[in-house]
């Protein structure tokens, strides 16, 4: 296939939309399914729905390059101790992803199947925006107990871990939920973030290796450019996203992202009650 104009166009539009709602907690993949219901890239459905998960590389690729020397226990700049904490982290990560990759392997075809709709995402938008701004309610005259990475535990790390599980659900948020369990098991709204942010890494690189490898490793001239624009459109539009959140939770909560999920919650459910679910038909 050739690569028309229109198609790359289409495909740096799913590049910002990646990178805007990929670290803001209110769902990448149920923006991408929602957006690719009308912004048709010309390619076959398994292609589609490998890039729709490939695409994320380009978004970690901006928390690897923005906190590079956080994550390396191996920097000439640290102390022994600093070393030995960045190598903690790393192992809370781990831990963290375990629940959410036993899961995932067991379940993923499963919800690919059954749950990749508009009337899910609609619903999980409405709920986890409610949820949102619930917790920031319970939250607001309760004292943080973890303000620094250092003082997360692993307990706590599971925790979060667990709460990532409900992301395998499309619309929820992977970052919505697994800042939802921060801050309601005592994590700063910036630790809550950032701890976010690494989690994400061995998670995504996981699920697009196994994209890649169902998928196989024949791809056109014109799919590897879908691919290369649309991860690198992804990359430098997360980090512009990363570093608006780290800089707006610094002196706001995540209301306003659970009234935007919320209000695009509606307006999905009332264009799916005019239009019908165009969805239904995959």
């Amino acid at each position: 296939m050739d690569l028309s104009i229109a198609d790359l166009l289409k495909t740096i539009i799913l590049g910002i939309v990646e990178g805007l709602t990929e670290w803001l907690p209110v769902s990448s993949t149920g923006h991408m399914i929602l957006v690719d219901e009308f912004i048709k890239l010309d390619v076959s459905k398994a292609f589609m729905d490998m890039f729709l998960v490939v695409i994320q590389l380009g978004a970690i690729m901006a928390v690897v390059v923005l906190s590079f020397e956080k994550l390396n226990p191996f920097s000439s700049w640290k102390t022994r101790q600093e070393k030995r904490d960045t190598v903690q982290l790393w192992m809370k990560v781990i831990v963290a992803c375990i629940p959410a990759a036993v899961i995932g392997l067991l379940f993923n075809k499963y919800m690919e199947e059954h749950f990749m709709t508009a009337p899910v995402v609609a619903t999980t938008l409405i709920f986890y925006g409610i949820m949102f701004i619930i917790v920031e309610n319970y939250n607001k005259h309760r004292r943080p107990a973890i303000t620094d990475l250092r003082r997360l535990d692993y307990k706590t790390a599971l925790i979060i871990g667990i709460f990532q599980v409900l992301s395998l659900v499309p619309g929820t948020s992977r970052s919505g939920a697994t800042i939802l369990g921060g801050l309601l098991f005592g994590a700063s709204r910036t630790v809550a973030a950032e701890f976010t942010f690494f989690l994400a890494i061995p998670v995504m690189f996981g699920a697009s290796a196994l994209k890649m490898v169902k998928f196989g490793f024949h791809y056109t001239g014109a799919e590897i450019l879908i691919l290369v624009v649309g991860m690198v459109t992804a990359f430098i539009v997360s980090v512009l996203s990363i570093k608006f959140l780290m800089r707006y939770i610094k002196t706001n909560d995540f209301k306003a992202f659970g009234w935007y999920r919320i209000v695009l919650g509606i307006i999905v459910l009332i264009y799916l009650f005019m239009v019908g679910d165009p969805t239904a038909n995959d």
